[in-house]
């Protein structure tokens, strides 16, 4: 079944349970299952202080943000246990010592089927949140992309990303650029994209790097719902 037409019923979004799926955890650093729909960390505004962050921290309070994804997007999200990780978890992604993967499904089939996006990006000012192409001022942005499947007769495809930069919105806009956006995008993809999914099918579905405290390579996995 492909993921334009399948079920989207059983979808993970918000939890009702403060809860999440914890993936990884050790005495330093723990990495959970974050689900479309929740924040990564608290906004402006009451009603934006649920988020990954604030229900990380009912069980362990201690815990840092490293990085964070979109509120739309899913998968694997990284804390920290104390300062010097999250110091230490940073500089590592910071140096693009962190190897990311993530699922996409997008309008159409890219061709080739596999191939680099290299377009600067920059806020787009006017429509924050919105990030934009840009060739003046942007900053350097880089993502690899390999077709995994075509669904539904070509009217979408699953791709695994793999970006080396980390910019705002990175994935939706070099997607959106390329002429494919990101099913069920509602700030970069038209009406009838946005319409094909009930929510962004873009999961962080991978994460792999050397643990800071004891040097043995971590790699971690999450599925995508979709």
């Amino acid at each position: 079944m492909s993921a334009a037409s399948r079920d989207h019923s059983r979808m993970p979004t918000v939890a009702a349970s403060p809860s999440l799926p914890i993936l990884y955890r050790d005495d330093r650093l723990l990495a959970v299952d974050k689900p479309s729909g929740l924040l990564s960390v608290p906004g402006r505004g009451p009603d934006k202080q649920d988020c990954a962050l604030s229900r990380v921290q009912l069980e362990h309070p201690s815990a840092l943000v490293v990085h964070r994804l979109d509120m739309s997007t899913s998968g694997l999200l990284l804390f920290a246990l104390d300062r010097d990780m999250q110091r230490a978890l940073g500089a590592l992604f910071e140096r693009r010592r962190v190897s990311k993967r993530y699922i996409a499904c997008v309008r159409g089939v890219p061709q080739p089927p596999t191939g680099d996006i290299d377009l600067p990006l920059s806020p787009d000012w006017p429509r924050r949140p919105r990030s934009r192409v840009d060739h003046d001022n942007g900053r350097s942005a880089h993502t690899g992309y390999r077709l995994l499947e075509q669904i539904d007769q070509g009217r979408a495809a699953r791709l695994e990303l793999t970006p080396t930069t980390g910019r705002s919105h990175q994935l939706r806009v070099h997607l959106a650029a390329l002429g494919h956006p990101i099913l069920g995008d509602e700030l970069y993809a038209d009406p009838d994209t946005q319409r094909m999914a009930p929510r962004l099918l873009l999961h962080a579905a991978y994460l792999a790097f050397e643990h800071p405290a004891g040097s043995a390579w971590l790699e971690l996995q999450s599925p995508a719902p979709f």
